[in-house]
Protein backbone atom coordinates (compact mmCIF):
# COMPACT_ATOMS: atom_id res chain seq x y z
CA UNK A 1 0.00 0.00 0.00
CA UNK A 2 0.85 3.34 -1.04
CA UNK A 3 2.35 5.77 1.72
CA UNK A 4 -0.49 8.92 2.40
CA UNK A 5 0.69 12.05 2.89
CA UNK A 6 -0.43 15.39 3.80
CA UNK A 7 -0.01 18.28 2.17
CA UNK A 8 0.30 21.01 4.43
CA UNK A 9 -0.75 23.79 1.64
CA UNK A 10 -3.53 25.51 -0.11
CA UNK A 11 -2.36 25.75 -2.98
CA UNK A 12 -3.48 24.43 -5.58
CA UNK A 13 -0.27 24.72 -7.91
CA UNK A 14 1.35 22.38 -5.00
CA UNK A 15 -1.47 19.55 -5.36
CA UNK A 16 -1.59 19.73 -8.85
CA UNK A 17 2.43 18.68 -9.13
CA UNK A 18 2.36 16.91 -5.96
CA UNK A 19 -0.82 14.32 -7.77
CA UNK A 20 1.86 13.49 -10.58
CA UNK A 21 4.03 11.63 -8.12
CA UNK A 22 0.83 9.30 -7.70
CA UNK A 23 0.64 9.14 -4.17
CA UNK A 24 -2.30 9.50 -2.17
CA UNK A 25 -2.69 12.83 -0.38
CA UNK A 26 -4.91 14.86 1.22
CA UNK A 27 -4.45 18.46 1.84
CA UNK A 28 -4.74 20.64 5.14
CA UNK A 29 -3.45 24.02 5.30
CA UNK A 30 -0.83 25.32 7.78
CA UNK A 31 -2.10 27.81 9.77
CA UNK A 32 1.80 30.21 9.83
CA UNK A 33 2.76 33.43 10.31
CA UNK A 34 4.57 33.89 7.06
CA UNK A 35 6.18 37.87 7.97
CA UNK A 36 9.74 37.63 7.35
CA UNK A 37 11.68 38.64 11.41
CA UNK A 38 13.89 41.04 10.81
CA UNK A 39 17.00 40.92 9.12
CA UNK A 40 15.93 37.37 7.98
CA UNK A 41 17.42 36.63 4.45
CA UNK A 42 15.18 35.08 2.10
CA UNK A 43 16.20 31.15 2.00
CA UNK A 44 16.21 31.57 5.46
CA UNK A 45 12.46 32.62 5.47
CA UNK A 46 11.60 29.79 2.99
CA UNK A 47 13.21 27.03 5.09
CA UNK A 48 12.03 28.25 8.63
CA UNK A 49 8.20 28.62 6.98
CA UNK A 50 8.46 25.38 5.24
CA UNK A 51 9.17 23.59 8.81
CA UNK A 52 6.87 25.68 10.46
CA UNK A 53 4.25 24.51 8.39
CA UNK A 54 5.40 20.54 8.69
CA UNK A 55 5.10 20.69 12.23
CA UNK A 56 1.85 22.61 12.22
CA UNK A 57 0.27 19.66 11.12
CA UNK A 58 -1.42 16.84 12.12
CA UNK A 59 -1.52 13.94 10.62
CA UNK A 60 -3.00 10.13 10.91
CA UNK A 61 -0.57 7.68 12.68
CA UNK A 62 0.59 6.41 9.02
CA UNK A 63 0.84 9.42 7.47
CA UNK A 64 4.01 11.72 6.28
CA UNK A 65 3.54 15.29 6.25
CA UNK A 66 4.70 17.58 3.27
CA UNK A 67 5.15 20.78 3.43
CA UNK A 68 6.89 24.13 0.79
CA UNK A 69 7.34 27.40 0.59
CA UNK A 70 8.45 29.47 -1.97
CA UNK A 71 10.01 32.99 -2.28
CA UNK A 72 11.21 35.40 -4.99
CA UNK A 73 14.34 37.00 -4.04
CA UNK A 74 15.30 40.44 -6.24
CA UNK A 75 18.57 40.92 -5.51
CA UNK A 76 18.73 41.14 -1.22
CA UNK A 77 14.81 41.52 -1.20
CA UNK A 78 12.10 39.30 -0.75
CA UNK A 79 9.17 39.84 -2.97
CA UNK A 80 6.08 38.13 -1.24
CA UNK A 81 2.66 37.72 -2.26
CA UNK A 82 1.18 41.56 -2.49
CA UNK A 83 -1.27 42.67 -0.46
CA UNK A 84 -3.21 44.27 -3.11
CA UNK A 85 -2.93 45.45 -6.82
CA UNK A 86 -0.99 48.55 -6.25
CA UNK A 87 1.87 46.17 -4.29
CA UNK A 88 1.85 43.65 -7.53
CA UNK A 89 1.97 46.25 -9.98
CA UNK A 90 4.81 48.03 -7.76
CA UNK A 91 6.63 44.43 -7.92
CA UNK A 92 6.01 43.26 -11.44
CA UNK A 93 7.39 46.98 -12.66
CA UNK A 94 10.71 46.04 -10.48
CA UNK A 95 11.10 42.97 -11.83
CA UNK A 96 9.98 43.16 -15.73
CA UNK A 97 13.36 42.39 -17.92
CA UNK A 98 15.58 41.55 -14.45
CA UNK A 99 16.60 38.22 -13.65
CA UNK A 100 15.31 36.85 -9.72
CA UNK A 101 15.96 33.87 -8.19
CA UNK A 102 12.90 31.56 -7.26
CA UNK A 103 13.62 29.28 -3.99
CA UNK A 104 11.60 26.57 -2.72
CA UNK A 105 12.14 24.84 0.36
CA UNK A 106 10.94 21.14 0.76
CA UNK A 107 10.48 20.24 4.53
CA UNK A 108 8.64 16.52 5.05
CA UNK A 109 7.89 14.86 8.22
CA UNK A 110 7.89 11.37 9.40
CA UNK A 111 5.78 9.67 12.02
CA UNK A 112 8.45 9.15 14.07
CA UNK A 113 8.89 12.80 13.83
CA UNK A 114 12.07 13.31 11.93
CA UNK A 115 12.27 16.09 9.56
CA UNK A 116 14.20 16.35 6.12
CA UNK A 117 14.86 19.29 4.09
CA UNK A 118 15.62 20.49 0.70
CA UNK A 119 16.27 23.64 -1.19
CA UNK A 120 16.09 24.17 -4.52
CA UNK A 121 17.12 27.69 -6.77
CA UNK A 122 16.07 28.92 -10.17
CA UNK A 123 16.64 31.98 -12.03
CA UNK A 124 13.97 33.34 -13.85
CA UNK A 125 13.87 36.35 -15.62
CA UNK A 126 10.82 38.13 -16.88
CA UNK A 127 10.07 39.94 -20.24
CA UNK A 128 10.15 44.09 -20.62
CA UNK A 129 6.83 43.86 -19.59
CA UNK A 130 5.07 47.48 -20.83
CA UNK A 131 2.68 49.21 -18.48
CA UNK A 132 0.12 48.42 -20.00
CA UNK A 133 0.52 44.48 -19.73
CA UNK A 134 1.13 44.86 -16.48
CA UNK A 135 -2.09 46.61 -15.55
CA UNK A 136 -4.17 44.12 -17.62
CA UNK A 137 -2.59 41.32 -15.81
CA UNK A 138 -3.00 42.30 -12.67
CA UNK A 139 -6.49 43.55 -13.16
CA UNK A 140 -6.97 39.52 -13.80
CA UNK A 141 -6.08 38.91 -10.05
CA UNK A 142 -3.92 36.12 -11.17
CA UNK A 143 -1.18 37.82 -8.92
CA UNK A 144 -2.80 38.47 -5.99
CA UNK A 145 -2.02 34.95 -4.21
CA UNK A 146 1.48 34.41 -5.65
CA UNK A 147 4.64 35.29 -4.77
CA UNK A 148 6.27 37.79 -6.80
CA UNK A 149 3.16 38.52 -7.78
CA UNK A 150 3.38 36.67 -11.34
CA UNK A 151 2.60 33.00 -11.99
CA UNK A 152 5.37 31.17 -14.56
CA UNK A 153 2.88 28.80 -15.80
CA UNK A 154 0.55 31.40 -17.14
CA UNK A 155 -0.61 31.12 -20.61
CA UNK A 156 -2.48 34.14 -21.32
CA UNK A 157 0.09 36.65 -20.42
CA UNK A 158 3.79 34.74 -21.38
CA UNK A 159 5.34 36.68 -18.61
CA UNK A 160 8.67 34.96 -18.48
CA UNK A 161 11.45 35.38 -21.13
CA UNK A 162 13.60 32.78 -19.52
CA UNK A 163 13.90 29.94 -16.97
CA UNK A 164 17.51 28.45 -16.01
CA UNK A 165 16.91 25.32 -13.49
CA UNK A 166 13.39 23.67 -12.62
CA UNK A 167 10.50 24.63 -13.83
CA UNK A 168 8.33 22.86 -11.52
CA UNK A 169 9.74 24.76 -8.54
CA UNK A 170 8.81 28.08 -10.48
CA UNK A 171 5.07 26.76 -10.30
CA UNK A 172 5.76 26.13 -6.44
CA UNK A 173 6.66 22.34 -5.85
CA UNK A 174 10.24 20.80 -6.86
CA UNK A 175 9.36 17.40 -8.07
CA UNK A 176 12.81 15.85 -7.79
CA UNK A 177 12.98 17.53 -3.99
CA UNK A 178 9.57 16.42 -3.26
CA UNK A 179 10.72 12.73 -4.52
CA UNK A 180 14.07 12.82 -2.59
CA UNK A 181 12.42 14.24 0.60
CA UNK A 182 9.49 11.53 0.49
CA UNK A 183 12.19 8.88 0.06
CA UNK A 184 14.39 9.56 2.55
CA UNK A 185 10.81 9.23 5.38
CA UNK A 186 9.89 5.59 3.55
CA UNK A 187 7.92 6.85 0.65
CA UNK A 188 9.41 6.19 -2.69
CA UNK A 189 7.42 8.25 -5.72
CA UNK A 190 9.94 7.47 -8.99
CA UNK A 191 10.00 11.53 -9.00
CA UNK A 192 13.32 11.38 -11.30
CA UNK A 193 11.02 9.80 -13.61
CA UNK A 194 8.05 11.91 -13.53
CA UNK A 195 10.02 15.21 -14.12
CA UNK A 196 11.60 13.17 -17.17
CA UNK A 197 8.39 11.79 -18.48
CA UNK A 198 6.32 14.70 -17.70
CA UNK A 199 8.86 17.58 -17.96
CA UNK A 200 10.98 16.52 -20.34
CA UNK A 201 14.23 16.44 -18.37
CA UNK A 202 15.88 15.07 -15.41
CA UNK A 203 15.67 18.52 -13.53
CA UNK A 204 16.18 21.52 -16.37
CA UNK A 205 13.08 21.65 -18.16
CA UNK A 206 13.30 21.67 -22.11
CA UNK A 207 9.27 21.58 -22.96
CA UNK A 208 5.68 22.53 -21.34
CA UNK A 209 4.49 19.82 -18.69
CA UNK A 210 1.35 17.71 -19.38
CA UNK A 211 -1.69 20.19 -18.08
CA UNK A 212 0.86 23.12 -16.46
CA UNK A 213 1.31 24.64 -19.65
CA UNK A 214 3.77 27.85 -20.32
CA UNK A 215 2.57 30.39 -22.51
CA UNK A 216 4.74 31.73 -24.81
CA UNK A 217 7.97 31.16 -26.12
CA UNK A 218 10.64 30.90 -23.32
CA UNK A 219 14.27 30.09 -23.19
CA UNK A 220 15.76 27.75 -20.92
CA UNK A 221 19.17 27.09 -20.52
CA UNK A 222 20.38 23.35 -19.89
CA UNK A 223 22.84 22.54 -16.95
CA UNK A 224 21.85 21.37 -13.96
CA UNK A 225 19.45 22.34 -11.21
CA UNK A 226 21.11 24.64 -8.54
CA UNK A 227 19.96 22.25 -5.69
CA UNK A 228 20.67 22.19 -2.45
CA UNK A 229 20.66 19.77 0.33
CA UNK A 230 19.65 21.01 3.56
CA UNK A 231 19.78 20.00 7.15
CA UNK A 232 18.36 16.58 7.96
CA UNK A 233 16.96 16.05 11.94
Amino acid sequence: MAQRVVLASASPRRSELLALLGLPFRVVAAEVDERPRRGEAGRALARRLARAKALAVVPDADELVLAADTVVLLGGAILGKPADEAEATAMLRRLRGRRHEVYTAVAGRGATGRLVERGVASQVWLRALSDAEIADYVASGDPLDKAGAYAVQSQAYALVHRLVGCYANVVGLPLCATGETLAALGAHTGARAVCYEMLGHDVVVPREPAGLALGGAVQRAGGADRREEEQRV
